[in-house]
């Protein structure tokens, strides 16, 4: 079966080209699209994607908000967030909304697929070109001693995974990293959410930043 999504974004010559490469992919289904985040949760309802690929700025309802909407729900699906800015505030709190990641619109399109074959597969999807210089604007303000005292609840070893999700590795490549098997790393993973009140890969990756680890 393949992974399903729901596309939200206002332009319509934008969303029809996303998603025609979104379908040139025959692992991805667009299943449902809509020009803003109005009517999200009962897309998510209806259609049951695996991610919901959203604009960061529409009108009615934007992409923060279909974030706080989405990852609200229960069994919520990944939400992957584009932008047309390398630094843009509001993707910064859709990432502490709970949102799996960010890309560029500029993003070529086979990055595009393999972005969201990322995210419904679990993992983050932080890029490289943006991820430094949004976290470092908006990450490292008042917040990181709070980040500071959270990291403090960490193992020395379960510090070093999410130093190593905060450089956007995948579990594969920290289990070869830190000499441990894959499934230990998910373990580790667990573990590091629940001591940081994270939902997911990219809030572990905020709190690692914003406690100056990364």
């Amino acid at each position: 079966m393949g992974i399903r999504v729901v596309l939200l974004e206002d332009e319509e010559l934008v969303r029809g080209g996303i998603r025609l490469i979104l379908e040139s992919d025959p692992g991805i289904e667009v299943a449902a699209e809509a020009p803003d985040g109005s009517g999200v949760v009962e897309l998510v309802a209806k259609h049951r994607p695996d991610v919901v690929l959203t604009d960061i700025q529409m009108p009615r309802v934007d992409g923060l908000e279909v974030t706080k909407r989405v990852t609200a729900l229960p069994e919520a699906p990944a939400v992957l967030v584009l932008t047309t800015f390398d630094v843009d505030e509001y993707v910064h709190a859709a990432l502490q909304a709970g949102a799996s990641g960010f890309l560029l619109k500029d993003t070529p399109p086979r990055e595009l697929a393999a972005a969201v074959h990322t995210v419904a597969s679990g993992e983050a999807m932080l890029s490289p070109r943006i991820t430094k210089r949004l976290l470092g604007t908006f990450a490292a303000g008042k917040g990181s001693s709070d980040a500071r005292g959270k990291m403090d609840q960490l193992t020395p070893r379960e510090r070093e995974v999410a130093i190593a999700v905060a450089q956007g590795l995948s579990n594969a490549e920290i289990a070869a990293h830190l000499y441990m098997s894959a499934s230990t790393v998910k373990v580790h993973i667990g573990r590091i959410m629940g001591k940081l009140g994270a939902s997911n890969r990219t809030q572990v990756a905020i709190v690692t930043h914003d406690a100056g680890l990364a």
